[in-house]
């Protein structure tokens, strides 16, 4: 290659300050919670939660930079409860140390528990990056010591900016006359990817001599050459799972396997592959195919047990099943209704009639009176009333248009016409 540099562009262009940092500014701008804690020095632990390439590494690296605090850094990926261990012992002789993990979602559930005691102490400040819903791959006793700060999606102006000062300011680049005559094609292949997107713009500056006029067609054919399918970090999964999602949402099996076979080429986690499918079981298919829950779950322990290369026969089959299931997407529909009735109308008192009356004094004062036992009545159906006073005849749950639960709607139908006269 030519105009090589020893150090890549990505890491020659990384920001030293809060101010040089582009995008973010809910977080690291003048009112921003992240700047306010650097400018004060108290910095809690925290989770930056947000896509690959959006300033997740360099704001950590600021923060220990400008609270001038020693810093550790570790990967998920390669780190093991003995290298949490090792970390935490070297910060007992330093003074409120930084740790850094990347894809803290990787960490398991002993290595995050290894955090735990000295998050609690004050012994270190930890740091977890994730593109992860934290809520999901933290486990919530670490979570709950954490504060979790999302970062966004670097806007088409924050990455053309950033183009910008990668040929204007650069020590290499700026020797060069580059030319952006067109940029969607460096946008697109990026995918929103500040890291990405510099070490495209590098890869181009270093395939050609002389001045560069840089068009989509060029940027397309450069990147065909040299970038793969998907990364082998992980860190291009983002777009692939979305789409592996929406082609079993879409019941298209076909595209299906095809998301799943990038994933699994690229190397992507057994585990987080199954996982997905069982949340998308009960989100997009639930009752119209109660079976497709259960099929997930085995697949997940299946995989766990097998491993590749064989778990991507379970994958696909899964796959395959879930994307030619009838959906429906009732179940969350309800249970978004019913917490949206929580949030609004707080903890409404039980019906007397149906608490637990365990002792004397419960039962003197109404707990379970006139309770009614379903199973004493016809059809197994007691014609009482469940919900608090002020959500009496409240429907959460509409079953969905297919099969199956046009026989739960006849069934609840002929129940609720007898119960509420509809």
């Amino acid at each position: 290659m030519l105009f090589a540099s020893p150090s890549p562009l990505a890491e020659r262009m990384r920001p030293a300050t809060l101010d040089d940092l582009i995008g973010q500014e809910h977080l690291v701008g003048a009112t921003g919670i992240i700047r306010k804690a650097v400018q004060t020095g108290n910095v809690p632990s925290m989770i930056l939660w947000g896509p690959p390439g959006v300033g997740k590494t360099t704001i950590a690296n600021i923060i220990a930079h400008d609270v001038k605090r020693p810093f550790h850094t570790l990967s998920a990926v390669s780190a093991g409860v003995k290298d949490v261990r090792e970390v935490i012992e070297k910060a007992k002789y330093a003074q409120r140390a930084i740790l850094f993990i990347d894809e803290i979602h990787r960490f398991n559930k002993s290595q995050q528990d290894a955090l735990l005691g000295a998050v609690e102490k004050g012994t270190i400040t930890l740091i977890g990056a994730t593109t992860e819903n934290p809520s999901f791959e933290v486990n919530s006793a670490l979570l709950s010591r954490c504060q979790v700060y999302t970062l966004k999606p670097l806007t088409e102006n924050d990455l053309l900016k950033l183009v910008d000062q990668a040929l204007t300011r650069d020590e290499v680049l700026k020797k060069r006359k580059i030319i952006i005559k067109e940029h969607q094609a460096l946008l697109n292949i990026s995918g929103g990817d500040a890291r990405k997107l510099l070490n495209l713009v590098e890869l181009i500056s270093e395939s050609f001599e002389g001045d560069i006029e840089v068009t989509d067609q060029l940027v397309i054919n450069t990147a065909q050459k040299h970038i793969a399918i998907y990364d082998k970090s992980g860190e291009q999964h983002y777009d692939i799972i979305s789409a592996f999602i929406k082609s079993l949402r879409g019941s298209d099996p076909n595209a299906a396997v095809y998301y799943l076979a990038r994933m699994i080429e690229g190397g992507e986690d057994v585990k987080f592959i199954a996982r997905r499918m069982v949340i998308l079981a009960s989100e997009d298919i639930g009752n119209a195919n109660p079976t497709a829950l259960v099929m997930a779950t085995t697949t997940f322990q299946a995989v766990n047990l097998i491993g590749y290369p064989e778990a991507q026969l379970i994958l696909s089959q899964c796959a395959i099943y879930l994307a030619s299931s009838p959906k429906s997407n009732s179940a969350t529909t309800a249970i978004g209704a019913a917490m949206n009735a929580v949030n609004e109308l707080g903890d409404l008192p039980v019906p007397l009639s149906i608490r637990n009356a365990p002792t004397k004094l419960m039962k003197e004062m109404g707990y379970g009176k006139d309770y009614q036992y379903a199973h004493s009545h016809e059809n197994n159906f007691a014609d009482m009333e469940f919900l608090p006073d002020q959500l009496k005849g409240t429907k959460f749950y509409e079953p969905g248009k297919n099969p199956r639960e046009e026989e739960l709607r006849n069934y609840l139908k002929k129940l609720w016409k007898e119960k509420y006269g509809y």
